[in-house]
């Protein structure tokens, strides 16, 4: 058997004992979930190790198993090292050659999501029986990552689904149950939070400096544009600029519920501070999708805050936006052209990749193409040259997701954000609990708005993250309100 067919049966393995861990209850279930994924991962790692190193990866694969474990034992004494050592770790990509490309991983990340495995596994062991800790979220994150999975088998891009199964699904699938099952504390909530803000004051300071020498870091696309754009762009410490202000976005959302939520009008200040700081860094991005991102954020925080003449507002600003947009000769002119260019000019591409992946998924509409295969299918499409064409990168995850899997898999995603939403905001209040669940819910609402323009919903470790603690958060909010019945 070639190593690259491998990868079909692993990557199945690898997701069904994910699922087992979302849903399933008992011991037994529990572990043989964890053997399945450690199976599976091991399956899928074969055909991307790169050809005459394989002694190297192996010793350094035996390397990270020994540090994961060692990881897990701190874990197992110092539980919340998981959500503060994610947060720290979520902008540290190494380029590596991996499935005969290159790409930027985030090794560190891994290392700490196979101590978030052992410390469950050693838990399981000793009699640990809880199950279903992301709530809500489990039963069609489960279903999600199962057909996920379930689609390298017929994917037509096998080595791209590989990575994308092993490099965020299994390791990010980890650290969200992992995140959802930490001890609730308040404490290490508001320290989280000053993590969560201090970086994104430190990437804002950065992306300063970068615009004000001109010196971009690492990402050479960047600097070319950099030299024939009207405008400059940052990315601090970040490979894209729309990572980056990504970033900074959830770090606003994080002060913003502070400054208008918070018990202490010190602190709100502070925050408030913070927020000017960061929606400066923000703006050297020029990052379109961070900040239709945030204004989603701050709408939906403003209808918390004022209720039905909030939605009144919005619904006119809307109206007025929308007048004022049509009647723009510019703006009509890009919608009405018969050739379709327009739009596509004033979306930089995107609405040409969204309207051809809409095609790939209407031709493959039960299954999909596969886990991976967007890429491929759409330079099949628009007969695009190149093994990997970068023009037929997606930029759209509702749409990479029903050209993917499907209309099962685009249900599921819905169902998985709907949930979320649901947990999040159904009860709405004054005490931290509700502040957090406040937080989850606003941030996990601009990721997927920054989503439909960006992409990169489940490749990126915030998301997962912020399921975990949707669901540790909700939990605690329950509690309290049983306490007070």
């Amino acid at each position: 058997m070639k190593a690259i067919d491998l990868a079909p049966v692993g990557g199945p393995l690898a997701c069904l004992g994910l699922a087992f861990l979302f849903v399933a209850g008992g011991r037994g279930l529990r572990l043989g979930g964890l053997g399945l994924l450690a199976a599976g991962s091991l399956l899928l790692a074969v055909p991307v190790v790169p050809h005459g190193h394989v002694a190297f990866v192996v010793a350094a694969l035996v390397v990270a198993v020994l540090v994961a474990g060692a990881t897990g034992l701190l874990l197992r004494r110092w539980p919340w090292l998981l959500a503060f050592g994610t947060l720290a770790l979520i902008p540290v990509r190494i380029p590596v050659h991996v499935g005969g490309s290159s790409s930027k991983l985030l090794l560190p990340l891994y290392v700490l999501a196979g101590g978030a495995a052992v410390q469950i596994a050693v838990e399981t062991l000793q009699g640990d029986e809880r199950s279903r800790e992301l709530g809500p979220v489990a039963v069609p994150l489960a279903a999600f990552v199962l057909w996920t999975g379930l689609s390298l088998t017929w994917s037509n891009d096998v080595p791209t689904g590989d990575i994308e199964l092993l490099a965020f699904f299994v390791p990010f699938g980890v650290i969200a149950l992992g995140l959802a099952r930490l001890p609730w504390s308040r404490r290490a909530l508001t320290w989280l939070t000053v993590e969560l803000v201090g970086m994104a004051l430190a990437f804002a300071a950065v992306g300063f400096w970068q615009y004000q020498t001109r010196n971009i870091f690492q990402n050479p696309k960047v600097i070319v544009g950099n030299a024939y754009a009207p405008f400059y762009r940052v990315n601090s410490v970040f490979w894209d600029p729309s990572i980056y202000g990504r970033f900074l976005m959830v770090g606003i959302i994080a002060a913003l519920v502070v400054a208008v939520r918070g018990p202490s009008l010190r602190n709100a200040a502070i925050a408030a501070g913070a927020v000017i700081v960061c929606w400066i860094g923000l703006f050297f991005s020029y990052s379109q999708s961070s900040f239709g991102g945030l204004i989603v954020a701050v709408l939906i925080v403003a209808a918390v805050i004022w209720h039905r003449r909030a939605a009144m507002a919005i619904a006119v600003v809307a109206v007025v936006f929308l007048a004022v947009s049509v009647a723009s000769p510019h703006v009509r002119s890009a919608l009405l052209k018969n050739s379709g260019t327009g739009l596509n000019d004033s979306t930089s591409g995107r609405a040409g990749l969204v309207s051809n992946g809409i095609k790939i998924a209407r031709q493959n509409p039960v299954f999909g193409v596969g886990v991976g295969g967007f890429k491929h299918s759409y330079g099949e499409l628009t007969r695009l040259r190149g093994k990997e064409p970068k023009k037929a990168a997606s930029h759209n995850t509702p749409v990479t997701v029903a050209a993917e899997s499907g209309i099962p898999g685009l249900a599921l995603l819905l169902w998985i954000v709907g949930a979320v939403l649901v947990l999040t905001f159904r009860r709405l209040g004054g005490t931290f609990e509700h502040r957090a669940t406040l937080f989850v819910g606003l941030a996990t609402a601009a990721i997927f708005v920054h989503s439909l323009f960006y992409a990169d919903f489940f490749e990126d470790p915030t998301t997962w993250g912020l399921l975990g603690l949707a669901a540790l958060s909700a939990a605690a909010l329950e509690r309290r309100r049983e306490e007070l019945a």
